[in-house]
C-alpha cells in the first residue's frame, strides 16, 4: 500500500488538526496541509486512503485556476520549495497536499449549493417535501435534478460535531443582509460554472459546499474547492433516478458505513482494504476525469 500521511509533524511547530486538514498559523497566511484522513459523517475514520490529500490539493488548485476571474481565491503557492523554513524542509511530508494561502476572517457558514435532490436533503424532502425548509415541487424521485439550483447553508461545527442547517434569514443575523446576499450568489454563480465544465467531463456535480472569508474588505473563495470531499460528483453515463448513484467521492464509504450500522459518532473504525483502494482509486478517477490529467503522485 501506498505511504499513508495521517498527520503531519513539523519539528518544533504545532499546528491545528481538523478532519482532514492540519493548519499552521503564519501570521498573516496559513500554511494548509491535507492529510490522507477521512471523515465520514462528521467522524474522522481510523484508516487513511492512499494519495487522497494530494488529490484533494490538487484538484483544488485545478478549480482556483480554472474560476480566475469568478473569483478571488486564497491560494498563495503550492510548491513547497515557496514555503517559508521550516516548512520548505519537509517535501517528503507537504509536496502534492499542501498550499500557502491568505489568512482570512472566516465566516461562520457553510455555503451549499444543491443541484440534484440526495443524501439528507432526500430523506427530508420524503418527510416534509422540503429540503432545508426550501418547498419543492411533489413527485421528486431520489436522485432527480432540481427545477432550480438551490443555497442551503448550515453552520460550521466545531471538531467532532455535526454542522446544522440554517435558513437564508439565520444567515442574514450571522453576516448581515450584504455579505449572505454576496455569498449565496456567488456560491451559485460558481457551482453554475463548475457544474457546466463537468458535465463536459462526463460528471454530474450534484451538490458542493464552499467556504469563504474576508481580507481587505474582499471576500474571497477559501478552503477546499470542488473536491470528492466536498462535493457529490457522479458518472454522467449511469446516472439513472431512483436509486442512489456511483460516484468520485467518499458517499462509496458513507454507503459502507450505512451497511455496517455505523452510529454516526464516537470513534471511527478501521476500513477494510478493499474499500481503502477502491475509494483511493475513486479519488484519483475524480481527479483525472475532472482534469484530463494522469495523477501523479508527488515524489
Amino acid at each position: 500500500m501506498a505511504n499513508v500521511v495521517l498527520q503531519t509533524d513539523i519539528k518544533g511547530i504545532k499546528g491545528r488538526h481538523g478532519k482532514v486538514r492540519d493548519i499552521y498559523d503564519l501570521g498573516d497566511k496559513l500554511l494548509i496541509a491535507a492529510s490522507d484522513r477521512l471523515s465520514a459523517f462528521d467522524v474522522i475514520m481510523k484508516s487513511g486512503i492512499p494519495y487522497k490529500g494530494q488529490v484533494l490539493t490538487q484538484i483544488s488548485k485545478f478549480w482556483f485556476e480554472f474560476l480566475t476571474g469568478e473569483v478571488e481565491n486564497h491560494l498563495i503557492s503550492d510548491a513547497v520549495k515557496d514555503f517559508p523554513p521550516p516548512f520548505c524542509n519537509y517535501p517528503e511530508q507537504l509536496a502534492g497536499r499542501s498550499m500557502l494561502v491568505k489568512k482570512t476572517k472566516v465566516l461562520p457558514v457553510e455555503c451549499i449549493v444543491r443541484g440534484y435532490i440526495t443524501g439528507s436533503g432526500w430523506k427530508e424532502y420524503q418527510k416534509l417535501g422540503t429540503i432545508c425548509g426550501i418547498t419543492l415541487p411533489k413527485g421528486l424521485n431520489q436522485c432527480d435534478k432540481l427545477p432550480a439550483v438551490i443555497f442551503t447553508p448550515s453552520t460550521k461545527a466545531e471538531l467532532g460535531a455535526h454542522d446544522e442547517n440554517i435558513d437564508f434569514d439565520t444567515c442574514v443575523k450571522l453576516l448581515g443582509k450584504k455579505t449572505a446576499a454576496f455569498i449565496r450568489d456567488k456560491s451559485i454563480e460558481v457551482f453554475k460554472k463548475a457544474s457546466d465544465y463537468a458535465a463536459s467531463r462526463g460528471i454530474l456535480l450534484a451538490d458542493t459546499k464552499f467556504e469563504w472569508g474576508e481580507i481587505d474588505g474582499r471576500i474571497i473563495l477559501i478552503d477546499e474547492v470542488l473536491t470528492p470531499d466536498s462535493s457529490r460528483f457522479w458518472p454522467a453515463d449511469k446516472y439513472q433516478p431512483g436509486r442512489d448513484q456511483e460516484s468520485f467521492d467518499k458517499q462509496f464509504v458513507r454507503n459502507y458505513l450505512e451497511d455496517i450500522n455505523f452510529n454516526k459518532s464516537g470513534p471511527g473504525v478501521i476500513l477494510p482494504d478493499d474499500i481503502i483502494q477502491k475509494t483511493s482509486a475513486k479519488y484519483i478517477e475524480a481527479y483525472e476525469k475532472l482534469t484530463g490529467k494522469k495523477f501523479k503522485p508527488a515524489e
